[in-house]
Parts: structure tokens; sequence; C-alpha cells
């Protein structure tokens, strides 16, 4: 949405950028309080829990993994994907998570942290799609619809790199949340929702067969946490992620939300 597909080359979900990761004592944060905000719509990095309404993902076990390595305290908030860099940028939140591109535009509000993983967009469509198997098909037959939110990776690629290159192409039909293209998608409302191809596993493991991935990987991107410009968390997160590197820990993390979880199970 940020952001942009998640290949995972041998494990089928996510590569990650070599770090330079060095054996060292990391910073202690002395206990302070890290607010992060996030917007707990985008599975499996961030989402609620259908079973039991918690809010879990692949970035929480993250943000815990770094909070004892680190030596604070994580204190979550929610925002909408429409605010989360100003809110960020204007002081609101300490650090922000929910699969986001690191941008250069984005760098002129925001600091990120160094890349914690790489992603693919991939094509996400209803399982009895025949209309259509790549981004050229879908983008000759001018009937057809695509879902995104105003803002996001999804939404330029869809602009940029399937259609015409206007932003107001009425084939674009605008949402305020990742979750709600997709409910459009199954609803048969649009016919095309892109993502990273982190989420679509995860909608399409969720979805009881109703959805599923076709065509190729259409770019790439890097995700990071955001913070405030100048702010003192950069360094040490980013020593965080090197070390987790280093030691497997994020490999780990991979197995556990691409492979073993699966959503509504």
């Amino acid at each position: 949405m940020k952001r942009f597909p998640l290949s995972l080359a041998a494990l089928g979900a996510a590569l990650f950028l070599p770090l330079a990761a060095h054996a060292q004592a990391l910073p202690d944060l002395g206990g302070r309080t890290v607010v992060v905000v996030t917007e707990n719509a985008y599975p499996p990095l961030q989402f609620i829990d259908p079973k039991t309404g918690d809010a879990i993902g692949w970035e929480y076990d993250a943000i815990a993994d770094m909070a004892k390595r680190l030596n604070f305290k994580v204190e979550i908030q929610n925002t909408s994907w429409d605010a989360m860099i100003q809110s960020v940028s204007d002081g609101q939140y300490d650090m922000g998570m929910t699969g986001i591109t690191i941008r250069d535009d984005r760098k002129e509000k925001v600091d990120f942290s160094d890349a914690y993983m790489h992603s693919e967009m991939r094509m996400l469509v209803r399982d009895d799609e025949e209309r259509f198997a790549d981004e050229k098909q879908f983008a000759a037959e001018e009937n057809l619809l695509i879902a995104a939110q105003p803002g996001t990776t999804p939404f330029y690629v869809s602009v940029y790199n399937i259609l015409d290159g206007d932003e107001a192409n009425p084939r674009i039909k605008l949402f305020e949340t990742f979750g709600a293209t997709v409910q459009a998608l199954l609803a048969g409302d649009v016919d095309l929702v892109l993502t990273d191809g982190v989420a679509a596993n995860g909608y399409v493991e969720s979805s009881g067969g109703k959805l599923k991935v076709i065509g190729g990987p259409l770019g790439s991107e890097d995700f990071g946490f955001i913070f405030p410009k100048g702010s003192d968390l950069v360094a040490p997160i980013n020593a965080a992620i090197a070390a987790m590197k280093e030691d497997g820990t994020l490999d780990a993390l991979n197995k556990k939300w691409f492979l073993d979880y699966k959503l509504g199970q």
C-alpha cells in the first residue's frame, strides 16, 4: 500500500535483502515507551485474528522481539492508511508499521528503517476468472475494473503499469481500506486487486477457494518501518533488524507466518 508484492523464492513468500549484520551489543533504550501505530488490515503482517479478536501478525512478532533486544515497551495505536504517514510525520506516534514501501517521496516526510522485507506485486482475482491471465489482457478489456486505495503502491502500479497513466481513469475504483478492495472483488463489483505476495497469499488462504493469484510479478519494493524525521529510534531499530537477520529470527518469522499459519483456521 504502501506496498508491492512479496515473492518468497524457495519459501514462496518473502525474500530479504542482505543486511549488514555484525555481532555486537545492541543499544539499550532504558525501558522507554515507544508508541507504534498500525492499521491491522494487512495479513499476515498485521491483522485481527477472526477467532480471538486479537491483533497479531509478522510485524507484531517482530516489534515484540525488538522490544526485548533493545529494552523498550510497546504501546500500539491504530489509524487508517490515509492518515498513517502524515500522523507519524507530525510526531503523533514514534513509529509506524503496516507493510510501508520505502519510497523517495515518502522520505521527504518521514525517516525509514532499513528494509526488513522485499516484495513483488501480484494480481489477485476470483477463482473462476478466465477473461484475462495477465496485466496486458486485463488492460485490453475496457469493461474490466480494478480496486485500489488512493496513494498506495497498488494504485500507482494500476495507473502507470497496467492502464494509461491517467490517475482519474474510471476503471480504477477507490476504497478506503485494502480489505474493502478484496470484499469488492469477492462481490463481483471489481475484477482485479493488486497487492504484494504477502497479502495475496494470506487472502487466498483465507478465502476458502474463492480467490487466486494469476500472472507474474509486476515489480518489486522494500518494506520499512517509519519514524518522524530525525528520530533517535532509527539507528537502534536498524541494529535490531540486522541482528534478527543474522541470527535467523527473520527467517523464523517467515516460516511461521507464510508457511505454518493458515488464516481463519
